[in-house]
């Protein structure tokens, strides 16, 4: 089982830089990583996802252009930078661990393994 820790969150003004970062139990080779968010009131959504192995990459269209998910070279780690920070992304922030194809990306249901959250807070 993948033990995932995520952090990195907190109280940020509008238009900065965030980078949340998730430490896994062990490599993330043969999985992909993905962010999901949940704001008060809301849904879970989909933010981004990495496929560890041939890198390819998906983002949620409200994202595009801001979020961008990385991955640590050892392995076990994978960020998800915020640029320009708006309000709207005040949520908690979760990473997640599975093996989805392409279609099912952005499904909560096809990740076995989940972070604990990390809050981000946007706020002037």
């Amino acid at each position: 089982q993948v033990q995932l820790v995520d952090a990195g969150g907190g109280l940020v003004q509008p238009g900065a830089t965030l980078r949340l970062s998730c430490a896994a139990s062990e490599s993330f080779s043969g999985y992909s990583v993905a962010w999901f968010r949940q704001a008060p009131g809301k849904e879970r959504e989909f933010v981004a996802a990495l496929r560890w192995s041939g890198g390819n990459r998906w983002s949620a269209d409200s994202v595009k252009g801001r979020f961008s998910i990385t991955k640590d070279k050892g392995g076990r780690a994978a960020y998800l930078q915020i640029d320009n920070l708006k309000p709207e992304d005040a949520a908690v922030y979760y990473c997640a661990v599975g093996r989805p194809i392409a279609s099912t990306v952005a499904s909560m249901s096809a990740y076995y393994y989940w972070g604990q959250g990390t809050q981000v807070t946007v706020s002037s």
